[in-house]
Formats: C-alpha cells, sequence, structure tokens
C-alpha cells in the first residue's frame, strides 16, 4: 500500500455515510447501464437507500405546513437530495428491468447469473416467462409439433435462447494496479492497468477485474 491509497482511506472514512452511499449508487447505476449483462443486485446498498428515502419523505411529510422561511429553505434543499436519489433508484431499477425481459431465459438457465437478481427480481422474472409463455402457446405455440413449443430450444445448432453480447465494447477506469498484465485474447498483445488508467475494452476481456472491483464502468 502507498502513500495515495493510505490518503485514500483517510478521505473515504471522513465522508459521511449518506454521500458514500450516494456516490456508490451512482456508480452503480452507471455500471449497470453500461454493462451488456445484468450485474450483482447490491443488496446492502439498495437497503439504506431506500430507508433514507423513506425517512426523509416523512420528514418533509411532517415540516411541508411550516411558514418559517428557514424551514421551507430547508425543505427544498431536502427535497432536491430526495428527488436525486429516487431517480437514481427508480433508473437503476429499470435498467436491470429491461435486461430481464430482454435476457429471461438465459438468466433462468444460467444460475451464476440468476444468483445476482434481488428476491423481488427473481419473482418477476419466473412469472414473466410464465406468463410470455402462456401467451404464446395460446396464440401460436399449440398449432406446433410439442418438439417445436419449447423456448429454449437448441435444435440444428441454433439456440433460441437471447444471450447479452459480452464482446461489447466498454470504457473502464482503473480503480486500483492490476498486478499481472490484462492478455487480450486472440493477440499477442498485453496492456498493465495502473490506477487512474481509463480503457475502451470488450466487456468480456475485463468481466472478471469488474466483478473483483479492480475497475469500474464509465
Amino acid at each position: 500500500m502507498d502513500i495515495d491509497d493510505i490518503l485514500a482511506d483517510v478521505d473515504r472514512d471522513s465522508i459521511p455515510q449518506e454521500t458514500r452511499d450516494l456516490q456508490a449508487l451512482t456508480r452503480a447505476w452507471v455500471a449497470e447501464r453500461v454493462a451488456p449483462e445484468i450485474l450483482a443486485y447490491p443488496e446492502a446498498l439498495l437497503e439504506r437507500t431506500m430507508e433514507r428515502i423513506r425517512r426523509q419523505i416523512e420528514l418533509v411529510e411532517m415540516q411541508a405546513g411550516n411558514m418559517d422561511p428557514k424551514t421551507n429553505f430547508r425543505l427544498i434543499v431536502m427535497q432536491t437530495e430526495l428527488e436525486r436519489f429516487k431517480f437514481l433508484v427508480r433508473s437503476f431499477l429499470r435498467a436491470r428491468l429491461a435486461k430481464i425481459d430482454k435476457h429471461a431465459l438465459h438468466i433462468l438457465k444460467t444460475p451464476t447469473v440468476s444468483i445476482r437478481l434481488s428476491s423481488s427480481e427473481l419473482q418477476y422474472l419466473t412469472q414473466h416467462h410464465v406468463l410470455l409463455h402462456a401467451h404464446f402457446l395460446s396464440s401460436f405455440l399449440r398449432n406446433f409439433p410439442a418438439q417445436l413449443q419449447r423456448l429454449d430450444d437448441t435444435a440444428g445448432g441454433i439456440s433460441m435462447i437471447d444471450s447479452p453480447d459480452l464482446d461489447t465494447a466498454v470504457f473502464i477506469r482503473v480503480l486500483r494496479d492490476v498486478e499481472n498484465p490484462l492478455t487480450i485474447a486472440g493477440t499477442d498483445a498485453s496492456v498493465a492497468l495502473k490506477r487512474g488508467d481509463v480503457w475502451v475494452m470488450r466487456y468480456s476481456v475485463v468481466k472478471e477485474l469488474v466483478e473483483e472491483g479492480d475497475v469500474e464502468l464509465i
């Protein structure tokens, strides 16, 4: 650990929890919108954020009738901060739901991916798949032979399961030095990732580093 790491830890400890949560939520929102696949659900962060939103809503409602100008100004600031949190949460969850809708079968059939969902998301995914299959069955699948009624058919070497394109190009920022140079698959090139560097790479190349927290999507 060098002096920059020590100073970063000191600065991080001096930042209020609410500010750190806002920064973490913003990063999670950006990463979820950029990543081609659904990422791990930050349960603890979302629980703290939702509890903070609930408390702020109650506080705003309690003081809404106060005509004191100072109190009113404080309420405006609180409501602005509240709306910022609410926007991030809504947009974050919508981005995740869009991926669940698009890659429902892939997520259901891949345990390492489905484990990333929250309990509510997993329930939504299961019900969504059941309703969609029932709709297709009543609309046209019932007219097909039984062996052609599956939505996850892979006959003929062609899969009906829509999977995310992990070779999508993404921007990354290196959060800490990566010990081993990153080898680009299919080439002889290797890249040394140093803290603060910004790169454009295929998501499949940096996927593990994103999961380990060595780099972040931007």
